[in-house]
């Protein structure tokens, strides 16, 4: 009988103290994939992967080193455990590592409350491949669409569980459940590609295979004729598939890790404005049935609810236990980690506040200008926040769309951009990060 994953977090522990460790960590993850693809009708793909990583992070005084393997053999514990000390004992030293005190930990968590994991049976092979079939038909039945690039139906499953010499231990699972396809109109050089993919924690919250096959033919056939847009400085609508990337770029420079380099282009501007007076910006790591949720972080402490931006005004960074300690600061419990290294910071899920009125109502708004469905290629300077990027989507002229563009550019600064959004009603509430479709005037357009 295999060994429970608690069991083998806590034998890696143990070989850890035997093999000369002060303090150690273990994390042990067991997945299950299983993805299908289909191509003109026919099964092109099919994969199932199953497997377990094990990663150990001892410490030595103000020294640690990390460990990983896919072998629960005890043989294999102990060489892992010898293997790290022996790194440990000859790694730099670093006055800001170390575990959670025990007072710091996480206890009493609600995971059914979480919703993380689908209790419902793996889905059949045979079944994931009909809605990849469903999906591709679906799309090639729109008028426009010469062909379907990929349609493709997915299913996967993770038990994680963690354990530290500080007394911690816990785990959980989560599951997904996806569908994708990639349409093309046209043909040659006027070929114009777009998709809709899809994914939930429970089957019975994704759409169906004909809805997704039908949007990501839809757009493909919008993108028909597609052309250059004038340049100059108009207002751009940020779609909802893209909007979030804002966020992300600020997610970025808020980041434990990189206020400690110095190299941010927020790193003075804690306590000051950094959004419109009336958005907030607030961390929900506990929201059901979200594939970013959890209910611990990666160094076993408590989740909760906060405000990163309150009103408009930046009131934390976004820390792990080390970035912290720095900083002379305390965690916001942001740990994350893989098997195959130690913590660093990292958000769970976020929500901006969502405007009045729909992104329609933001067209007729912005008059003339531009609208992103997509983005190609980033230049980005972390440290001033200039932003340069090659976008994709559809030009606006009396507040209607006029045609579909491509090969465009455009630019502003960060700091001056995010200060002057306007977000629309329209987040898409199964999404880790809720992020409307964003107006922004007075962006910088390089088109033709």
């Amino acid at each position: 009988m295999k060994d429970s994953l608690e069991n083998i977090t806590h034998a890696l522990l143990e070989a850890a103290h035997k093999a000369g460790a002060e303090a150690a960590d273990a994390l042990v993850v067991e997945g299950t994939s299983l993805s299908i693809d289909v191509l003109g009708g026919k099964l092109e793909h099919a994969e199932r992967a199953e497997g377990i990583d094990l990663g150990l992070r001892v410490l030595i005084g103000q020294r640690q080193a990390v460990v990983s393997a896919s072998d629960r053999a005890p043989a294999t514990l102990a060489t892992m455990a010898e293997r790290a000390v022996a790194m440990a004992r000859e790694a730099p030293e670093d006055p800001y590592i170390g575990l959670a005190e025990p007072d710091q930990l996480a206890r009493n968590w609600d995971i059914a409350a979480l919703e993380l994991v689908d209790p419902a049976p793996e889905p059949d092979p045979a079944a994931l491949e009909e809605d990849a079939r469903r999906a591709e038909a679906a799309a090639l039945a729109v008028e426009g669409v010469s062909q379907v690039q990929a349609a493709s139906a997915g299913y996967g499953r993770d038990v994680i569980h963690m354990a530290a010499s500080n007394g911690f231990s816990g785990g959980y699972a989560r599951s997904s459940r996806n569908i994708y396809a990639v349409a093309i109109s046209g043909e040659g050089a006027t070929m114009e590609r777009d998709y809709r993919g899809e994914s939930r924690t429970f089957q019975a919250d994704l759409p169906t295979a004909e809805e997704i096959g039908r949007e990501a033919g839809e757009r493909a056939a919008a993108r028909a004729g597609a052309r250059q847009p004038p340049s100059g400085t108009y207002p751009v609508l940020f779609d909802r598939r893209v909007s979030a990337s804002l966020i992300g770029h600020l997610l970025s420079a808020i980041n434990g890790a990189t206020i400690t380099r110095g190299g941010s282009w927020l790193r003075d501007a804690l306590g000051e404005v950094v959004l419109p007076e009336n958005l907030s910006l607030i961390e929900e790591p506990h929201r059901p049935r979200i594939g970013g949720s959890k209910p611990f972080d990666a160094e076993g402490l408590p989740t909760a609810e906060r405000l990163i931006i309150d009103k408009g005004v930046l009131s934390g960074w976004v820390l792990d236990l080390a970035t912290a300690r720095k900083l002379g600061m305390t965690s916001t419990a942001n740990a994350a980690r893989s098997t195959s290294g130690g913590p660093s910071p990292s958000v769970t899920n976020v929500t901006l506040t969502p405007g009045e009125i729909g992104p329609e109502a933001m067209l007729r708004d912005m008059g003339t200008g531009l609208m992103i469905t997509s983005f190609m290629g980033a230049t980005i300077n972390p440290t001033t926040g200039e932003y340069s990027r090659g976008a994709s989507g559809f030009w606006v002229e009396n507040g209607e769309i006029a045609y579909p563009v491509n090969e465009c550019t455009i630019a502003g600064n960060l700091r001056d951009m995010l200060k002057r959004i306007v977000p629309s009603n329209d987040a898409e509430q199964h999404l880790s990060r809720l992020v409307p479709s964003i107006l922004l005037d007075g962006m910088v357009l390089a088109g033709g």
